[in-house]
């Protein structure tokens, strides 16, 4: 942010919490969320994922949102945050038609190989971030200057 990145810091502090909320949820014994929708706690085996599933379509929103943001940006970055929404949306699917306590796994693992995209997508970017001209860096997603920003 002290640089003005707005987009940057809200993205990075966003995912940051997500990840910490996440950890949260699901790490086992810590605050017990998962274990107090439990049926012994009058929870219905569903219960859990649905919960989840609305978490994760929260998610996708907020993706959605910086999607849009990253239209005017490069290829690469629009496809990060596309193939993230699609994780998040097919995630939250997953969750939502679940059944006897059980999620679709056919549409989590789909949810999941978007995931992989996703991270090989910020991989990339941070490549391209880092690389200078000194690197090379294929031209296809190689962030193209206006005929205004070459004469300064």
């Amino acid at each position: 942010m002290a640089v003005g990145n707005t987009f940057g810091a809200t993205a990075l502090s966003s995912f940051g919490g997500f990840w910490i909320s996440l950890g949260i949820l699901l790490t086992p014994g810590g605050f017990n969320i998962v274990e107090s929708y439990s049926t012994s706690n009058g929870a219905r085996p569903d219960d859990f994922n649905y919960a989840f599933g609305f978490f994760l379509f929260g998610w996708f929103i907020f993706t959605f949102i910086l999607l849009i943001c990253t239209l005017r940006s490069t290829v690469a970055f629009f496809l990060l945050f596309f193939f993230l929404d699609l994780a998040f949306l097919l995630l939250a699917i997953a969750r939502i038609h679940s059944t006897d306590g059980n999620f679709n796994v056919p549409i989590n693992r789909a949810g999941g190989y978007f995931g992989l995209f996703a991270a090989f997508m910020a991989w990339y970017n941070a490549l391209a971030g880092i690389a200078d001209d000194r690197f090379v860096v294929p031209p296809f997603f190689r962030l193209q200057r206006s005929a205004s920003q070459k004469q300064c």
